[in-house]
């Protein structure tokens, strides 16, 4: 697999601009080989947004060449309520659990990152600010995804979560954190990300290539063919 893998993204069931259907499409247009849709989530709204995103994914999936999984993006939770609300996605079947980390730009409670990587339920922690050694050696154990977002102001972080995630070995992704057509990313635009991250030349095919294989297995063994 040699496309586009990008496992964030949002429709407007939370604060993006898109039917899941057109976001599917565009991503279609992109050459992208997987999306994720991973709209914000908390308990008020997470019901709503499994559902209504499912059934367009899976009818996008049966007609178009490309590989789509329903997400959700657990947002400004109460640290300390994060592995419920995780454990409670993953009881309704969701293979990807993303969580929205301490990013500089935005007033996330401290210990967001700890509790998502310590949940035993969390896929990715997406654009986790100022990544702590201890997260990020907890990350590589705990097998969770650590993402370099392509997201104007979440990325101003981005060199500080390569090293930190590189040095303890934990797996990076890059992810789009998608709200509108314009942000889909090109495979030349998402390889120019990682590189302008950190990530050195001989490591960028295994982030954007490999590493996504992984997350696919993971996402294969823990979602369901349908949501209770």
């Amino acid at each position: 697999m040699r496309k586009i893998c990008d496992f964030h993204t949002h429709s407007f069931f939370s604060d993006g601009e898109l039917l899941p259907s057109e976001l599917i499409r565009r991503a279609v247009d992109k050459d992208y080989a997987v999306i994720g849709i991973t709209d914000h989530a908390g308990m008020s709204n997470m019901d709503s947004i499994i559902d209504n995103v499912y059934r367009d994914c899976q009818i996008a999936e049966k007609y178009w060449d490309i590989k789509v999984i329903p997400g959700i993006e657990i947002t400004h939770v109460p640290a300390g309520y994060i592995a419920q609300c995780a454990a409670y996605a993953r009881g309704r079947g969701v293979g990807l659990i993303v969580v929205h980390g301490e990013t500089i730009v935005e007033p996330v409670e401290p210990g967001t990152n700890h509790a998502a990587i310590c949940s035993g339920m969390v896929d990715i922690l997406a654009h986790p600010g100022f990544l702590s050694q201890e997260d990020a050696r907890l990350a590589a154990e705990n097998g969770v995804f650590i993402e370099v977002t392509a997201r104007s102001g979440h990325s101003l972080t981005n060199a500080v979560v390569v090293q930190q995630a590189m040095s303890a070995g934990a797996h990076l992704l890059i992810n789009s954190d998608s709200h509108a057509p314009r942000d889909l990313m090109s495979k030349d635009f998402s390889r120019r990300v990682g590189l302008g991250a950190g990530i050195p030349l001989d490591h960028i095919d295994t982030v954007l290539f490999k590493n996504p294989e992984l997350l696919l297995q993971r996402i294969a063994a823990s979602s369901r063919t349908s949501f209770k």
